[in-house]
């Protein structure tokens, strides 16, 4: 979608729709990347982690350079496509956020805070990790 100059990103409007698409009130989001812990996802993603009433959501919007754009329409291939999981809140076993607090590991390997969320699925345990900002806490102490 392109947005001529008369045009404005409404962000309030995208995430009321956002809400009635899935259903539920959104308590929290941060800018994310999923690192791990989905069969279905094997590669990292960039996205959103969203904390919902009902559940945990990770979302990830696809998007494409327009030489990519061109090549794949040459080409015949296909455009990508959303990609998401949710976890609900029922088979959320605990959240954690690790933020490195040791200021020489922060000065020689600086990292982002690292969004753990442990959770129960088909009788086993697995962990999701997503990397994250520090407004992760928002969404941690939205699932806690």
């Amino acid at each position: 979608m392109f947005l001529n100059k008369k045009e404005t990103f409404n962000i309030d409007k995208f995430w009321r729709d956002y809400e009635t698409s899935i259903g539920e009130k959104v308590l929290a989001k941060s800018l994310a990347r999923y690192l791990s812990g989905r069969e279905e996802y094997p590669e990292p993603l960039w996205g959103l982690a969203i904390a919902a009433e009902k559940s945990f959501r990770f979302h990830h919007f696809p998007h494409e350079g327009w030489i990519i754009a061109l090549s794949r329409i040459t080409t015949g291939g296909e455009a990508p496509k959303e990609k998401t999981f949710t976890i609900p809140r029922e088979q959320i076993v605990s959240v954690e956020l690790v933020i490195e607090k040791r200021w020489w590991k922060k000065l020689l390997a600086p990292s982002n805070p690292l969004l753990l969320i442990h959770c129960r699925q088909d009788g086993t345990e697995t962990t999701v990790a997503i990397e994250t900002d520090r407004q992760a806490q928002a969404v941690v102490e939205a699932l806690s």
